[in-house]
């Protein structure tokens, strides 16, 4: 039945399709986003990955470092917000634009419970709502967060070829990030970090995600980055599973050729 179904992963800085772009899974390259909100470049890895683009590598060096030997998926960006935002706005989390209720299983709700006591009690959402969501501040949801320099004049609207290169980032800051969190009392830990955006609200109403600065994250973990205070959405991943059929007879008909099912297709 798996064999039936591709992935396909998209991106963009909005919920309109027609702004997004396949993301190339476990490729080196990351896809763009700019927007009048932010410049960003995502990179999506998925451990056995089929989907789209047909020529995916199927896994990623990402999964060989000893970080993530573990993990079967991850969403990585850098971040260049064109204005600042509230430490207390930003979220990460994802959501659904039909309802998910019937296909959860027994004793979610309970699960959920005891995840938001025992994890993470940032988290906020409905996932039985006829639109489900699932958000938590930015600050304490993200698994790893990393501060830069700030950059001006063009650089706000192309991420450096450094930011570009594929790699695995690392809890903390460099040129002037690692002092602005020291400054703020961040931990350098990625696990106390969490925690103590979790502690007291003054600590989030001190950070600000400044613009021109130049942010970096990895969450292991399908996925919207947003300002709660004025709905905007920065960037939107999105994660489709496509019947196999269908993708081939779309490439078929956009070739001009004529599709063949295979017998499997006719099961």
């Amino acid at each position: 039945m798996a064999d039936d179904y591709l992935l396909r992963v998209t991106a963009g800085p909005s919920y309109d399709p027609s702004t997004h772009q396949i993301v190339s899974v476990n490729m080196p390259t990351p896809t763009k986003i700019t927007s009048a909100l932010c410049t960003a470049s995502i990179s999506v890895h998925i451990q056995n990955y089929r989907g789209l683009p047909h020529n995916s590598p199927s896994s990623s060096t990402y999964f060989a470092h000893p970080q993530h030997v573990h993990d079967q998926y991850s969403i990585s960006f850098t971040l260049i917000p064109h204005k600042s935002i509230p430490g207390k706005s930003l979220l990460f989390g994802n959501d659904f634009d039909y309802p998910i209720r019937d296909r959860l299983p027994p004793g979610f709700s309970t699960a959920l419970r005891i995840f938001k006591w025992a994890i993470d009690p940032g988290i906020d959402g409905d996932v039985y709502a006829d639109k489900p969501y699932l958000y938590g501040n930015a600050l304490s949801s993200l698994n790893v967060l990393q501060v830069g320099p700030k950059v001006d004049g063009d650089a706000k609207t192309a991420v450096s070829a450094r930011q570009q290169e594929e790699q695995v980032i690392d809890e903390g800051g460099y040129e002037g990030g690692d002092k602005l969190r020291e400054d703020l009392g961040v931990p350098d830990d990625a696990v106390a970090r969490k925690k103590w955006f979790l502690g007291e609200q003054d600590r989030l109403e001190k950070w600000v995600w400044e613009e021109g600065r130049i942010y970096k994250a990895d969450f292991f973990n399908p996925y919207v980055l947003k300002d709660k205070e004025t709905d905007e959405v920065l960037f939107v991943v999105v994660l489709e599973l496509l019947r196999k059929e269908h993708v081939e007879r779309k490439e078929a008909a956009s070739a001009g050729d004529s599709f063949e099912p295979k017998p499997d297709d006719l099961d």
